[in-house]
C-alpha cells in the first residue's frame, strides 16, 4: 500500500446510504487519506474507522464543513450520499431546529438562485466551497467500478411486454430528469403509476404499489440528461430491491455507466431470490 502520510488527503462530505462507505473503503484500500465530514442524522458511524480524520456536522453548518476541510489541508472534496431535502426545507421552525451557521444562513437567504431544485442547490453549494479553495470532484475518478455496465444483471430477463414498459418509462424518466424533478418512474402497460419527486425512489416505488394492487410493474431509474457526475448520481441497492418486492414490482431498469449498484453481489442475489429483474441499459 502507498504511504498515506505522503499523499494529499481527499475530503469526503458524507450523507445517507452506503455510497460514502464504499468510497471511503476504496480510498483506504489505495492508501489515500480521507478527511470525512459526516452529516449527523444522515451519515453512518461506520465511516469513523475508515477515515484518517472524522468530523460530525449538522446539515446546515456549511461554514463548519469548510473550516474542517481547510484545517486538514484538503483541496478536493467528494460529495457522496443523500441528504433528505424534505426534512430540511419543509419542517416547521427549521431555523431553530437545525441552527444554521452564518455561512449557511447567508448562502440560503442572501445568495440569488432562480429556484430550489436539486441541481440549482447543489451547484450553488459547489460554488460556495470554491470560494474557499475547495473543489468538488467526482467520486468515480477513484472508483469507476461502482458504475454498472450494460446487461441483464439477474437470472430473469424482462419479457417483451416489460421491455415496452421500460422504453416508455425511460422516456418519461428522462423528461422528469430534464426538469430536475426526480430520476425514477413506475410504469405498467405504458401508463405512469408514480413519479419520484422530493420523497425519493423508495417511497415512489411503495406509492406505485398502492395504486397497482395487481403488481408486476416496472421501475425505471435514469441519470438526468446532463447528469453532473459529481453529485446526485442514481443509486440502487438492497433497499431498492426490498421495496420493489414489497410493493409488487417485477422489474428495475437502470441506466448503464451512470448508475451505482451498491453491495452489488448481495443486491442481485436478493433480486434473484425474489424472482425480480434488474437490467442496465443505454437507450439514449
Amino acid at each position: 500500500m502507498t504511504n498515506s502520510a505522503n499523499r494529499q488527503p481527499i475530503g469526503l462530505l458524507a450523507g445517507w446510504g452506503r455510497f460514502p462507505i464504499a468510497f471511503a473503503e476504496k480510498a483506504r484500500s489505495v492508501g489515500l487519506p480521507v478527511v470525512c465530514v459526516a452529516i449527523r442524522g444522515e451519515a453512518s458511524p461506520e465511516l469513523i474507522p475508515l477515515a484518517t480524520r472524522h468530523y460530525w456536522t449538522r446539515p446546515l453548518q456549511m461554514g463548519g464543513m469548510i473550516r474542517s476541510f481547510r484545517r486538514e489541508g484538503v483541496e478536493s472534496v467528494v460529495m457522496a450520499g443523500k441528504v433528505h431535502k424534505a426534512s430540511l426545507m419543509h419542517q416547521p421552525w427549521k431555523l431553530i431546529r437545525f441552527l444554521p451557521d452564518w455561512r449557511t444562513f447567508s448562502w440560503w437567504y442572501l445568495r440569488k438562485r432562480r429556484d430550489n431544485r436539486d441541481d440549482t442547490l447543489l451547484l450553488s453549494v459547489v460554488e460556495e466551497f470554491r470560494r474557499d479553495g475547495l473543489h468538488i470532484e467526482s467520486a468515480f475518478t477513484l472508483c469507476p467500478e461502482l458504475l454498472v455496465n450494460p446487461g441483464v444483471l439477474t437470472k430473469r430477463a424482462p419479457t417483451v411486454r416489460e421491455e415496452r414498459d421500460i422504453a416508455f418509462g425511460w422516456e418519461m424518466a428522462k423528461e422528469m430528469g430534464r426538469l430536475d424533478v426526480g430520476q425514477s418512474v413506475a410504469v405498467k402497460d405504458r401508463a405512469v403509476l408514480a413519479v419520484e419527486a422530493i420523497e425519493g425512489t423508495d417511497r415512489a416505488i411503495l406509492r406505485a404499489g398502492e395504486w397497482c394492487r395487481a403488481g408486476g410493474f416496472v421501475v425505471v431509474k435514469v441519470a438526468k440528461p446532463n447528469q453532473d457526475m459529481r453529485f446526485d448520481v442514481p443509486t440502487v441497492g438492497c433497499t431498492t430491491v426490498e421495496n420493489l418486492h414489497r410493493a409488487g414490482g417485477r422489474v428495475l431498469a437502470i441506466e448503464a455507466n451512470k448508475t451505482i449498484v451498491l453491495d452489488r453481489e448481495a443486491t442481485l442475489a436478493l433480486a434473484d431470490r425474489y424472482g425480480l429483474t434488474v437490467v442496465a441499459l443505454s437507450l439514449s
